[in-house]
């Protein structure tokens, strides 16, 4: 019969060299104990488990099946227990045998405790589960008449089986009795093992150590079982209904209000259960169930209430008893620190090394229910007391996704939502910053329409600065740069409509282009006048390509109509009233005046659109405005994606972030950190040299907010004035953006400065006079980002002087004919100052055959003007050429010499003449329009000046004719 201590008397032993020479009484007892287990776990299978399998076949009813699985697992569990035994036992044998040879670490009940242990408690789980659904009941009804003739059987195992109890009951002492008095054995052993051994022995912590946890698996199994019979005992006293809804294997109560009264308000629930997994609220027939992982305790303040908060709802615990109130508190909350942490506490409820009060933030899934945006969304996240909190993924049933930040219960920060339309496999991707639940700040919108949005939104609608692009394919490709307003284009913009080749520049109002407008079109033609409600209303200029100007009224595809006056580039003027009739044409019935003079060249071919009608200054304040918001705000780190944007590489990014729900985005949690590096750094960079290396190096860095807000005018740039928009006519509209992105960029350096000076507690710098300022923008800012918008400005300005540049090409081609002397000859430079000792003649050569050889340093450096597009460097390129023509004159004359203008001038044409810069006038109106205020009327004014003279002179019809010119101008040296 299994029971009382077994007893096994040893040899004596005794301490040799710390370690036992000899077996104790207590593992000689272990060894006994170890058998006697072994065997009443085959006797338990073969009598118990494998009858009640037999008893529960497969059956079409969900509990019998559910039974027979809980069956299964439990008799998986005794297996693996019984395969442990066995294991412990070979090592106890193995030290009786050779107690010198092997040591009493060697025992897999102190080598293997934590494993020893983790078997029992699957054992314990196992059983407790189907004592929770009474599965041993249930099963033996089945062959009751078997399980009567087994009492006898069960008798010898068992203690206390009587032959009236119930077949139940007697199956429950079967398979709990011998486990629970075989761990009471392990303690006593192990206690008295420790004992024997001593303090000093080096396997006494191993032994405590078991001891230990046996002992605290006892506990551990009393409140398992009483868990289990009082979830057993709940089942009956509850309707079928709500039985089917809550009860399941796994969960344990554990606190009933109709053994500890309390009150819940303001919900009125007639009952209150506590589980470990779950809170239920019975009112009548409706459950109210709360996921333990997603409540939150919160101490009242008196001693008669505390108070619960879901996701939902938000209710307190209140009872006349404050110890019945204190027990439902404690309970809640060890039962929230058990939920979370996923395992049962150990040895008992609130025990353990984890900390007895649950975390604040969390993480887990719930279904919201009730109305509203999240109605029937799944939300899988972080949370913080009740509300989704941190990073999180919200999905809907109509399949909306949203993944990204929260903040108190609502969408805050990035986050990526996909909204599924109709069509099949097609979603909007939204690639926002959110504020308070909806878009609010920068974001890059891809729809299932292929259209693609990246700019800036305000509660939920495009609001600010943004580009709204078609795709390629579209029936009319389209592309928006420019300001919105409640997700309507409203402001100044640039639309460009492929299909017909347009490209308007100008304001909007509710998405209709209203106000002053300029319209250039792929053919060359512009136009300027005002719009009203997205049509041509008023008097307008239309520019053509071949310089002819009309002014009157059109219609929308730039017919003319109405009255109006057309000027052609001879000086012919047409006015009168123009119309047109399908299929014939434009007709007209006005006067033809062909007296009038030829107009000059500024007035039509140079005349230049928008100037004056869209100020500079305020084109282009939704790109700035979020800048300065973020100066404003400090430059917090959280807000730099949100206020300066942030870049995707490409739409195939963009397609990837549809089907995977990410954004290779900078990675915001370390942006604070670098932007303290940033401002660091303008603060250590205040002097002149350093200043410029600096803002250089941000300008150049896209994530530097100096060098996003570049990147964002430079989109502007191009957006206006290439592919379609390169058109002459422009040139004065985009020279002037330039130098306004100098200042607004100078300003914004300075806004950053002052933030950084601040943040060091440093005193911030004075404000600029006017003065000052200018020297800045145009001696540091303007030369550092001048590369950024060159290729488009200096497009327009080679449209805007082509006349000249061809004429002056023309004059090179045939400059290029005359060998050196004979170019000095017919530019009238003297003889003395000609370079023929620099000639190396070879044989048979005479000096009237040498081309290209005279002030050969001078053309050489000349030609460099090209190889930048800073005006500062090309002056100083013109002003080493101009030291070259004099070192080579005065190396001519053998004395140091001083040219004057009159002799300047020719030898100046000779060497432009010979380094053949194309598109050389160009290069002289740019270098004059972005040079520094600073030089005006200092050297490289001159030179300048003296540059142009010999652009002027080149084009002239007697340098293409080979005729001399006449006299040069004065002979005062220059």
């Amino acid at each position: 019969m299994y029971c009382g201590i077994v007893r096994v008397e040893g040899e004596k032993f005794r301490p040799e060299s710390g370690t036992l020479a000899m077996c104790s009484p207590e593992e000689a007892a272990l060894l006994r104990l170890e058998e006697v287990f072994s065997a009443t776990l085959a006797r338990i299978n073969s009598l118990v488990l494998q009858p009640l399998l037999e008893a529960a076949p497969e059956a079409s009813d969900p509990w019998v099946r559910e039974c027979l699985q809980l069956l299964q697992q439990l008799h998986r569990s005794s297996q693996q227990l019984w395969d442990m035994t066995e294991e412990s036992l070979h090592s106890l044998r193995e030290r009786l045998r050779h107690p010198e040879a092997v040591g009493l670490e060697s025992l897999l009940l102190l080598q293997s405790a934590d494993r020893v242990l983790q078997v029992h408690l699957e054992y314990i789980e196992s059983y407790t589960c189907c004592v929770a659904v009474q599965a041993f009941q249930k099963t033996a009804k089945r062959r009751s008449e078997y399980w009567r003739g087994q009492r006898k059987a069960l008798r010898q195992v068992l203690l206390g089986v009587s032959s009236e109890g119930s077949v139940g009951t007697a199956l429950l002492q079967a398979l709990r009795q011998p486990l629970a008095h075989h761990v009471q054995q392990y303690v006593l052993l192990l206690l008295s093992l420790g004992d024997t051994i001593g303090e000093c022995h080096p396997t006494r912590e191993l032994v405590i150590h078991a001891a230990g946890l046996f002992g605290d698996l006892q506990s551990f199994m009393r409140q398992e079982l009483d868990e289990a019979m009082a979830t057993q005992a709940l089942w009956p006293t509850l309707s079928s209904r709500l039985r089917d809804v809550l009860c399941t294997p796994a969960r344990r109560l554990l606190q009933d209000s109709q053994d500890v009264p309390v009150t819940v308000t303001p919900l009125r629930a007639e009952r209150v259960l506590l589980f470990d997994d779950a809170l239920v609220l019975l009112q009548g027939h409706n459950i109210h169930t709360f996921d333990l992982k997603l409540v939150w305790v919160e101490p009242g303040q008196d001693r008669c209430a505390f108070h619960l908060l879901t996701p939902e709802e938000e209710f307190s615990f209140c009872s006349k008893d404050p110890q019945g109130l204190v027990v439902w508190q404690w309970k809640v909350t060890q039962a929230v620190c058990q939920a979370l942490r996923g395992k049962k506490d150990f040895p008992v409820l609130g025990a353990g090394l984890e900390p007895s009060e649950p975390p604040t933030c969390r993480c887990g899934a719930y279904t919201f229910r009730a109305e509203g945006r999240f109605f029937q969304a799944t939300y899988e996240g972080e949370w913080y007391w009740g509300r989704p909190h941190g990073k999180g993924t919200l999905k809907w049933p109509d399949g909306r996704n949203h993944v990204g930040d929260f903040c108190q219960g609502l969408e805050h920060g990035f986050g990526i939502r996909l909204v599924p339309q109709a069509s099949e496999d097609k979603f909007d991707c939204y690639k926002c910053h959110w504020r308070e639940g909806s878009m609010c700040g920068y974001g890059i919108c891809e729809y299932s329409t292929s259209e693609v949005y990246k700019g800036y939104f305000q509660e939920g609608l495009r609001h600010g600065f943004g580009v709204l692009e078609s795709a390629p394919q579209a029936p009319r490709p389209l592309r928006y740069t420019g300001h919105w307003e409640r997700g309507q284009r409203s402001g100044y913009g640039v639309e460009e409509d492929s299909d017909r080749g347009e490209r308007y520049i100008g304001m909007w109002q509710t998405d209709q282009r209203h106000g002053p407008g300029v319209m250039v079109t792929q053919a060359g033609v512009c136009y300027q006048g005002t719009f009203q409600a997205d049509k041509m209303v008023g008097p307008g200029i239309l520019l053509s390509d071949d310089d002819s100007l009309y002014e009157g009224t059109f219609t929308r595809d730039l017919t003319l109509v109405g009255k109006g006056k057309v000027t052609f580039p001879n000086g012919f003027t047409l006015e009168g009233s123009f119309g047109s009739v399908s299929g014939r044409g434009l007709h007209t019935q006005g006067v033809l005046d062909t007296a009038a003079l030829p107009p000059d060249p500024s007035s039509t071919c140079k005349r230049q659109l928008g100037q004056g009608v869209f100020p500079v200054e305020s084109r282009w304040q939704g790109v700035y405005g979020p800048f300065w918001d973020f100066v404003r705000a400090g430059c917090p780190g959280d807000l730099r994606e949100a206020l300066l944007g942030f870049h995707v590489q490409s739409s195939r990014e963009l397609r990837k972030s549809q089907e995977y729900l990410c954004c290779e985005r900078t990675c915001p949690e370390d942006q604070a950190g670098r932007m303290e590096d940033l401002l660091e750094e303008l603060v250590q960079h205040r002097e002149p040299e350093a200043l410029q290396q600096c803002l250089r190096k941000a300008l150049s860095n896209s994530l530097h907010p100096l060098g996003k807000l570049l990147r964002m005018l430079m989109l502007t740039f191009q957006a206006t004035y290439a592919g379609i928009g390169a058109n002459k006519h422009l040139q004065g509209l985009a020279q002037e953006e330039v130098k306004q992105h100098a200042q607004e960029l100078w300003a914004a350096y300075r806004g950053l400065l002052q933030v950084a000076l601040q943040r060091k507690g440093q005193a911030p710098e004075e404000d600029e006079d006017a003065e000052t300022r200018d020297l800045r923008v145009h001696g540091l800012v303007l030369p550092l980002i001048l590369p950024s918008f060159y290729s488009e400005l200096f497009t327009l300005y080679l449209l805007l002087h082509e006349r000249e540049d061809s004429l002056y090409s023309q004059g090179i081609v045939h400059l290029s004919l005359f060998p050196d002397t004979r170019l000095l000859e017919f530019l009238d430079v003297q003889k003395h100052l000609w370079p023929l000792k620099d000639l190396t003649l070879t044989t048979n050569q005479r000096y009237s055959l040498v081309r290209d050889k005279c002030f050969l340093s001078a053309t050489e450096c000349l030609q460099k003007m090209i190889t930048t597009v800073d005006p500062r460097e090309k002056l100083e390129v013109l002003e080493r050429t101009y030291g070259e023509i004099e070192a080579t004159v005065s190396r001519v004359l053998g004395r140091e010499h001083k040219l004057p203008m009159d002799d300047l001038l020719p030898l100046l044409i000779y060497v432009v003449s010979r380094a053949q810069i194309q598109h050389l006038g160009a290069e002289i109106h740019l270098i004059r329009d972005m040079m520094d205020p600073l030089h005006t009327g200092g050297l490289y004014d001159f030179l300048l000046t003296a540059l142009e003279s010999c652009y002027e002179h080149i084009q002239k019809e007697d340098m293409r004719l080979h005729r001399l010119p006449s006299r040069w101008s004065s002979r005062e040296p220059w």
